[in-house]
C-alpha cells in the first residue's frame, strides 16, 4: 500500500520483496481474512486503497462479503474472508497499475548512511548485488531489518512483557458448513478446550476463515512462542508449526461436526508473525492512548481492533474491548524513527507499547498506515515550486495539513 500510494502521488518507487510474490502476512502468511473495517457499533474507520483490494478481490470472485463475527471472547468484528492466491494477483496488478518498480527475489544485505540520512541499501538478487539510493526509505519489512542494519533504535519489552506467538496457518476441507456452523458457540468453545487439554490444539480455538472458491478454510489455530529475527529459531518455529497444524488437523476431522471428511491441504509459506521489533519513533503510541481515545493533529490512520494479546505460552489471551462506538488514531509522528529523517516504518513495527500494537497490528490497520507512509514520502521528495532541489528529503517537513488532505480526498478514514 506504501508503494502504490507514493507512486499514485507522483513518487518514482522501488519495491523490493524477498519473495516472488507480494503480500506479506495476507499471501505468505495466509491469515485469509481482513478484520475490524468499524467500530462494533458500525462507524467504519479504515477505507482508501484497503477498501480498493477489497473491491478488486470481489471483481475475481476472490473475497466474500462485509460480516459480523463473533469471537470466543464475545467481542463483534467485521471482517472480509478472501482467498490469498488471488490476492497475489490483486496486488501485483495494483502495484503494477500504479507504476512502482517490484524487484522480486531480492534479499536486504545493509544499509548505509550519513548521519540522519539513509545514503543506500544493498539488496542480493539473482543478477548479483543491487545499490539502491533511496530518497526516502520506507521500512516495510515487519521485522523492521532495513532500519535495523541502519542502526535505528528500538523500543524494548517492558517487566513481565513477551513477544507475541507467530501462528502456523493452514488450509483443511472439504468441510460441511451447514453442520460446521450449526454448532452452537458454547459448543464450540468446549470442543476448542478439550481439543487443548488433550494436547492437539496448541491454542484453545477452532477460528478459521473460509475459502471463497471452495468448501475449505484455513485454520488459525496454532501457537509458537518465536522471536522470529531469530534465523535458528524461526526455522524451528516453522518445522513445529506444520506440526502443530498436521494435529489441530488431526483433530478437525476426528471430533469437529462437519470436517468428517476433510483433509490438511496446505500450510501458509511461512509462519504470521505478531510482533518482533518496534521502532523508537518520535512518538510511542500507547494503550492509554487508543483506550481514551487520544485525539492527535497529526492522525493519518484510525482503528478500532481491541487490544489482544496472545499468550506466548499456554492456550490463553488477553483481550481487552472496545465500546460501541470507540476508534482510535495513529499519529504520524509514531511512524518516524528518532535516528533518521528521510525514514519511515509501517506495519507491526511502528512506534508502540507492546499493547498498543497488539491493537493495531491488524492487517486493515496496517494497509492504512502503509497508505500513509506512501503519501507522506511523495510528499517528502517532491520539489519545491521553482526549485531543482534533489537534495536529502526530511520527513519531518512534511506538511501535515496537506497530508491529512490528500489521505482525506484519496478515501482514508482519520477518525
Amino acid at each position: 500500500m506504501a508503494a502504490i500510494a507514493a507512486a499514485r502521488y507522483g513518487a518514482a518507487v522501488l519495491l523490493v520483496e524477498r519473495y516472488g510474490f507480494l503480500g506479506g502476512n495476507a499471501t505468505a502468511g495466509a491469515v485469509a481474512q481482513f478484520n475490524s473495517w468499524q467500530t462494533a457499533g458500525g462507524r467504519r474507520v479504515v477505507a482508501g486503497l484497503a477498501d480498493e483490494v477489497v473491491a478488486r478481490l470481489t471483481q475475481l470472485g476472490a473475497a466474500g462479503a462485509h460480516q459480523t463475527f463473533v469471537m470466543s471472547t464475545g467481542h463483534k468484528m467485521d471482517r472480509v474472508e478472501y482467498a490469498p492466491e488471488t490476492l497475489k494477483l490483486v496486488l501485483d496488478d495494483m502495484v503494477i497499475d500504479a507504476g512502482v518498480q517490484p524487484l522480486l527475489h531480492a534479499t536486504l544485505l545493509d544499509v548505509s548512511c550519513a548521519g540522519r540520512q539513509i545514503e543506500a541499501v544493498r539488496v542480493l538478487t539473482k543478477g548479483g548485488i543491487v545499490s539502491v539510493r533511496p530518497r526516502v526509505l520506507i521500512d516495510a519489512t515487519g521485522d523492521i531489518d532495513a532500519l535495523k542494519r541502519a542502526g535505528a533504535r528500538f523500543l524494548e519489552l517492558e517487566d513481565g512483557e513477551e513477544l507475541q506467538p507467530a501462528t502456523m496457518m493452514f488450509r483443511f476441507g472439504p468441510i460441511d458448513f451447514g453442520r460446521f456452523d450449526a454448532v452452537p458457540p458454547d459448543e464450540m468453545a468446549a470442543l476448542a478446550r478439550q481439543g487443548f487439554e488433550q494436547g492437539q490444539l496448541a491454542r484453545a480455538a477452532l477460528h478459521c476463515a473460509r475459502d471463497p472458491f471452495s468448501a475449505d478454510a484455513w485454520f488459525n489455530i496454532s501457537r509458537l512462542a518465536v522471536d522470529a529475527t531469530d534465523p535458528m529459531a524461526l526455522g524451528r518455529a516453522e518445522i513445529e508449526g506444520r506440526r502443530q497444524a498436521w494435529r489441530a488437523a488431526s483433530y478437525l476431522k476426528a471430533s469437529v461436526p462437519g470436517c468428517a471428511q476433510g483433509q490438511l491441504r496446505a500450510f501458509g509459506t511461512q509462519v504470521g508473525v505478531r510482533e518482533t521489533r518496534r521502532i523508537e519513533g518520535d512518538h510511542v503510541l500507547t494503550a492509554q492512548e487508543l483506550l481514551a481515545p487520544a485525539q492527535f493533529e497529526d492522525a493519518i490512520a484510525a482503528g478500532a481492533y481491541p487490544i489482544d494479546i496472545h499468550a506466548a505460552r499456554g492456550g490463553g489471551l488477553h483481550y481487552q474491548s472496545l465500546g460501541d462506538d470507540h476508534a482510535y488514531q495513529i499519529p504520524y509522528r509514531s511512524l518516524i524513527p528518532t535516528a533518521f529523517d528521510n525514514a519511515l516504518a509501517v506495519g507491526r513495527g511502528v512506534s508502540a507499547t507492546h499493547a498498543a500494537l497488539a491493537a493495531i497490528r491488524v492487517m486493515t490497520i496496517s494497509m492504512a498506515v502503509g497508505q500513509a507512509a506512501g503519501t507522506a514520502a511523495a510528499l517528502a521528495t517532491r520539489r519545491r515550486p521553482g526549485s531543482n532541489d534533489d537534495g536529502p528529503a526530511d520527513v519531518r517537513a512534511v506538511p501535515i495539513a496537506a497530508l491529512r488532505r490528500q489521505l482525506e480526498s484519496d478515501g482514508a478514514c482519520l477518525r
